[in-house]
């Protein structure tokens, strides 16, 4: 069994996760319940109740879940709803589709029996009108949209993208993965990035493997990134290397352009990697695994870990790799 998420606030989650898959439960049951605990924590402000919301000031949220047959469900733009991972889900299992957006994905939660709630706290809030304190008048036929500043600068600060993304393998050799967020802060209304996209910030191929992303969305939606991860394992290579080509083509198109992009991967025989492009990017993949919660840290080498942790760092003068011993962070 294992259980791998992003970012720091992947902790608390990948706990509750282990929790399930210790009680024979389900690797689908365990990520809906790992990425649930940070859908709820009002603390973490890039996902579920307590997101960033949009220029407008309306809270949005979007997420996606597949499981070991492939089976997959989105929701995006959803709003009044505290968990939309929950929701993913019953798409995936109660409709033929795979993605509901907007108003009707709410009611479609509701008349599935979840509430309906405000999901903007007041620490939100107040990030929020400090922000639009910054925005210039709007003028003439202007509106929030046409007038707010440069959104790439507001992303390429990563607590304001944060994707909780978490893949799992449970007793009994089944994957799943799923990835959950609010987007990115102050966005323009309708915005949506990568994570409700299948393919781009989530994919699984059954019986190989499965990535997850989490930074600027658009980027991994420009690549079809977590297809192209999975592809990249299902020809053989390994999951760092898979994350890497994928990294690299970025890189290639976009340059010093790029924005945060980060990237896990788990294959079916319980490998893993995870890499980011930047330096700068303060991500952090975590694992539990045979019921050993791990922290990975700086100066740990790879023999020391279950699977590898290795950053890749680009910039416009070319290229650094991390070796196998090298930290993980």
């Amino acid at each position: 069994m294992i259980v791998i998420s992003t970012w720091p606030f992947g902790l608390p989650a990948n706990a509750v996760a282990w929790n399930v898959l210790q009680d024979n439960g389900t690797a689908l049951d365990a990520v809906e319940a790992g990425i649930m605990q940070c859908e709820d924590d009002p603390a973490v402000q890039s996902v579920g109740y307590g997101g960033l919301p949009d220029a407008s000031g309306e809270v949005t949220l979007d997420a996606s879940i597949t499981d070991h047959l492939g089976r997959c469900g989105a929701v995006a733009c959803l709003t009044r709803i505290r968990n939309p991972i929950r929701v993913a889900r019953l798409v995936m299992e109660k409709t033929p589709h795979v993605m509901l957006v907007g108003e009707a994905a709410t009611r479609f939660a509701i008349k599935h029996g979840i509430p309906e709630q405000n999901l903007l706290t007041d620490a939100a809030a107040q990030k929020f009108a400090e922000w639009k304190k910054s925005q210039p008048p709007i003028k003439g036929d202007e509106t929030i949209s046409d007038n707010t500043r440069d959104h790439d600068a507001i992303g390429d600060k990563p607590e304001n993208h944060d994707t909780i993304g978490m893949l799992a393998i449970d007793s009994s050799g089944r994957m799943a993965g799923g990835c959950s967020t609010s987007g990115l802060a102050f966005k323009l209304p309708g915005r949506v990035g990568d994570s409700p996209i299948i393919g781009a910030g989530l994919y699984l191929e059954p019986g190989i493997g499965a990535a997850t992303a989490t930074g600027t969305g658009e980027e991994m939606m420009r690549v079809c990134a977590a297809h192209a991860i999975v592809e990249n394992m299902r020809r053989g290579m390994e999951p760092q290397d898979a994350i890497r080509e994928v990294l690299q083509r970025i890189h290639t198109r976009r340059g010093s352009e790029a924005g945060d992009v980060s990237f896990i991967a788990l294959r079916q025989d319980g490998a893993f990697a995870g890499m980011s492009l930047w330096a700068k990017t303060n991500f952090k993949l975590r694992f539990d695994r045979q019921s050993r919660m791990k922290w990975l840290r700086r100066r740990r080498s790879r023999d020391e870990v279950v699977g590898s942790f290795r950053r890749v760092c680009f910039s416009t003068r070319g290229t650094f790799d991390a070796p196998a011993t090298n930290r993980v962070r």
